[in-house]
C-alpha cells in the first residue's frame, strides 16, 4: 500500500490550497456567484461599483393548481373493462382516439363508468414507454 503521509506526490504539494479566480481567469471561465436577483447572500459592496439595476419581475399572479373533483361513478355495477394502449408519439395517438370512438360507436349499450390512464413501459420486441387507458364499463 503507498504511503501518502508525506504531503506531496511527485511535483504536487498536498498542503498547497487550490487557487480559487473570482473572475474569468486564462480560460475565460468565472466561478463568481451568479446574481439572479433573488434573496440569499448578500454581496459585499464594491468601493466604485454602480449599484445593480433592479430585476424586472414578471407581473403574473403565481400558477396554482386545483386537485380535480372526482366524479362520483353512475350508480350501478361495473360490467367489464377495455384497455387500449399505444406507444407515445402523436400518429400513433391519434389512432388510439379513433379505435376508442370507434370501440364507443360500435357498442352503445356500453355506458362508461370510469376511465384509468397509465403511462409505463410495455415490453415487445423492445421495451418502449406507452399510454394505457382502461375504460371500465
Amino acid at each position: 500500500m503507498d504511503n501518502f503521509e508525506s504531503g506531496s506526490i511527485g511535483s504536487q504539494d498536498l498542503n498547497k490550497s487550490i487557487p480559487f479566480d473570482n473572475g474569468p481567469g486564462e480560460s475565460g471561465v468565472s466561478h463568481s456567484p451568479l446574481n439572479l436577483g433573488g434573496g440569499g447572500a448578500v454581496p459585499k459592496p464594491q468601493a466604485a461599483a454602480p449599484a445593480p439595476k433592479p430585476v424586472a419581475r414578471p407581473t403574473t399572479s403565481p400558477v396554482t393548481f386545483a386537485k380535480p373533483a372526482l366524479k362520483a361513478a353512475p350508480t350501478g355495477r361495473i360490467e367489464g373493462v377495455r384497455t387500449f394502449f399505444t406507444k407515445l408519439h402523436p400518429g400513433a395517438i391519434s389512432f388510439l382516439d379513433e379505435q376508442i370512438t370507434r370501440w364507443l360507436k360500435e357498442n352503445p349499450s356500453v355506458t362508461v363508468k370510469q376511465t384509468n390512464i397509465v403511462v409505463g413501459e410495455v415490453q415487445a420486441k423492445k421495451t418502449e414507454p406507452n399510454i394505457l387507458i382502461s375504460v371500465w364499463y
